[in-house]
Parts: C-alpha cells; sequence; structure tokens
C-alpha cells in the first residue's frame, strides 16, 4: 500500500507539473501573439489567451491537489485544506470565465445573427 501512496503522490505531483507548464506555455504564446500583431492594441487578446491558459492549469492543478489528498494524505485536515482550494480555485474559474467570455459558465453563449 505504501508503494501505491508514493506512486500516487509521484502522479499528483506530475499532474501539478503540467498545470504550471501550461500556464508558462499560455504566457510565452499569449506574449508572442501581442508582439506579432500589427493593429491596434493587443491588450484583451493577449489577456484573454492567457486567461484560457491559466483556466486549463487550474483544472489540472486541482485534479494534482485531490489525487495527492485524497489517496497519499486522506486525513480530515487535509480534507478540509483541499476543500477551501477547491473552493478558491473554482471561484478564480468563474471569475477569470465570466471576465473572458462576458457570461457565467452555465449561461448559453448569445447567438449573433448575420445581418445580412
Amino acid at each position: 500500500m505504501e508503494h501505491f501512496r508514493h506512486i500516487m503522490d509521484i502522479i499528483g505531483t506530475g499532474v501539478d507539473a503540467v498545470g504550471v507548464l501550461i500556464i508558462v506555455i499560455g504566457a510565452i504564446v499569449a506574449l508572442v501573439r501581442l508582439l506579432l500583431r500589427r493593429s491596434g492594441s493587443g491588450y484583451k487578446q493577449f489577456r484573454e489567451d492567457f486567461g484560457r491558459a491559466i483556466l486549463l492549469a487550474l483544472e489540472f492543478l486541482v485534479a494534482g491537489d485531490i489525487i495527492r489528498t485524497v489517496v497519499v494524505a486522506p486525513t480530515m485536515e487535509n480534507v478540509a485544506v483541499l476543500g477551501l482550494l477547491v473552493l478558491i480555485r473554482t471561484f478564480l474559474s468563474f471569475s477569470m470565465q465570466l471576465e473572458i467570455d462576458g457570461r457565467w459558465p452555465w449561461q448559453k453563449a448569445s447567438v449573433q445573427r448575420d445581418p445580412n
């Protein structure tokens, strides 16, 4: 059983590393797109690109926390900390989704009609 927990700890850490890597790559891609933009300010597009990378990374970071908390060290204190982390990251995800798309995640996207 201890060997299984060690493997799960490594997997959880690996999932966290993927989340961090997504943030770094997302920042680089967003920055490159900003620098290659020729017309006007690309600030809004930069924020959207980087925000999407952060949202995706948050999913991986939460998954890594869940793996390590539930499998590796399932104490009540760790589960409470996990619950708080998930709550904070969920709030951040919803806030960023609202800022990027202009709507809450559970709202339907508005349909844009062609004026012609």
